[in-house]
């Protein structure tokens, strides 16, 4: 049964007490309280010393490769990737170039694996021309798209400089890589910008990757950029704020003193 009282002409509900001798104040504070209660017991956490007893990818593995050499790409193509990723990541005072990093490895064995075949995609039709929100939609994987493309920029380089595109200047470089991203440049049997773009963002995450994946070899990008790695603890560090920590990058697969049994 409700209860109202009458406030000029308009008649409100009166408000019931929720409990026998308890208002509605003292029904919050408790709740809060128990809330609180509930937190901090659920907040405790085992504390980890020594060597971690789990190992990375103990029930996800990675794709490994026993075979050290090359995996998907011939010496020819080998080359002239080479040539790309040292325009696209030139060697300065901040770091080696794209090649020495080991870009060209990372795409390598990205190309053998499952992603060089977008075996997890779908990749049935129809094909058809989007919108570049929809993003990709070209039937190719990227084992075509590379395999494809090189050979077409080896064409459009003996046609334009009478050389392969390792062999032409830097300056010559360039400018052929510029036309590709712009699509200047027209290759006979894939649109030139997909596959620079390819091409690009393969050798950006070679360059940043975990060195566990073939590139960014000793971890030379980690450094340059200061990114301590993947790390697993960061409590004793919290509470330092704007200082260089002098902090050692640390692969997926953890430092040495991981590796220790004890």
């Amino acid at each position: 049964m409700h209860h109202y009282n009458k406030i000029g002409n308009v008649i409100m509900p009166k408000r019931q007490k929720t409990l026998p001798g308890v208002t509605r104040r003292q029904l919050l504070s408790y709740s809060a309280a128990s809330l609180a209660i509930g937190a901090s017991v659920a907040a405790k956490a085992t504390v980890l010393k020594g060597t971690p007893g789990w190992q990375p990818f103990a029930h996800n593995p990675i794709e490994t490769f026993e075979h050290q050499g090359w995996l998907f790409f011939n010496e020819k193509e080998v080359a002239t990737l080479e040539a790309i990723v040292d325009r696209l990541i030139p060697a300065d005072e901040l770091s080696v170039g794209g090649r020495d990093a080991g870009c060209v490895v990372f795409i390598d064995r990205q190309l053998k694996g499952f992603y060089g075949t977008f075996s997890r995609l779908y990749m049935e039709g129809p094909f058809q021309q989007g919108t570049p929100e929809q993003g990709d939609q070209s039937p190719l994987v990227p084992q075509q798209r590379y395999r494809i493309g090189l050979a077409d920029l080896e064409d459009y380089t003996q046609q334009e400089f009478n050389k392969p595109f390792h062999q032409i200047t830097a300056e010559q470089q360039d400018l052929v890589l510029h036309g590709l991203e712009k699509g200047d440049v027209k290759l006979a049997n894939i649109d030139a910008k997909l596959f620079m773009t390819q091409v690009l963002n393969n050798t950006m995450e070679g360059f940043f990757a975990d060195p566990m994946y073939g590139g960014n070899r000793d971890m030379v990008s980690w450094k340059m950029i200061g990114f301590p790695g993947a790390r697993y603890d960061y409590r004793d560090l919290v509470e330092k704020h704007n200082q260089d920590l002098h902090l050692s990058p640390v692969s997926i697969e953890g430092g040495e003193q991981w590796k220790t049994k004890g």
